[in-house]
């Protein structure tokens, strides 16, 4: 926190004490500083093909490899995606595919593994999920019944239909996008 130079009389006492950060991390995420996230875990996944390429000079069977990368690599890039896939650019969905593409090359991933983007939709669809059938769930209030409108329209002189809006900003708010999720 910036504090003018001179009389600090004028600030409260106990904001003496606090100190700005750029990012936390929280149970091994990264908060706040979102964008800073792909870079972290993809040098940490880096890292763990290394690790991976040495059990596999040491005669590792190539399925038993494959299951050291899904329960490391896959669980590390997949870990509390509902709350960081909407910031996630596409530059950064290149880049994560383009690993896990080299990681099937290399014989450390199967074959039949699909992309970070589908492995993020389906976390963010079985979560969603588990919100709509649990009657519990904190986030339950926000999902309001779809109310049907019935609109009695004058007819048309064409059979043209508006372009639907651009989904850019809903898919940067994870309640958002669930609310709206089958609307665009």
């Amino acid at each position: 926190m910036a504090i003018k130079q001179g009389n600090s009389a004028d600030l409260p006492p106990s904001s003496m004490n606090i100190k700005r950060v750029s990012s936390l991390r929280v149970l091994g995420v990264i908060a706040n500083v979102i964008s800073s996230r792909p870079r972290n875990v993809l040098a940490s996944c880096n890292s763990l093909l290394y690790a991976l390429r040495i059990l596999h000079c040491h005669g590792i069977p190539d399925a038993s490899l494959q299951n050291v990368f899904q329960a490391t690599v896959i669980a590390k890039l997949t870990h509390c995606a509902p709350a960081w896939s909407g910031a996630y650019s596409a530059a950064n969905h290149v880049k994560s595919d383009s690993f896990i593409r080299s990681s099937k090359r290399l014989g450390y991933c199967s074959q039949n593994q699909p992309s970070l983007t589908q492995l993020l939709d389906d976390t963010d669809d079985s979560f969603f999920d588990r919100i709509k059938i649990n009657s519990e769930h904190v986030l339950q209030p926000y999902l309001l019944e779809r109310p049907e409108i019935c609109y009695s329209l004058r007819e048309r002189s064409h059979n043209k239909t508006v372009l639907t809006k651009t989904a850019y900003l809903n898919d940067q708010h994870y309640l958002i996008r669930m609310l709206y999720k089958d609307s665009y």
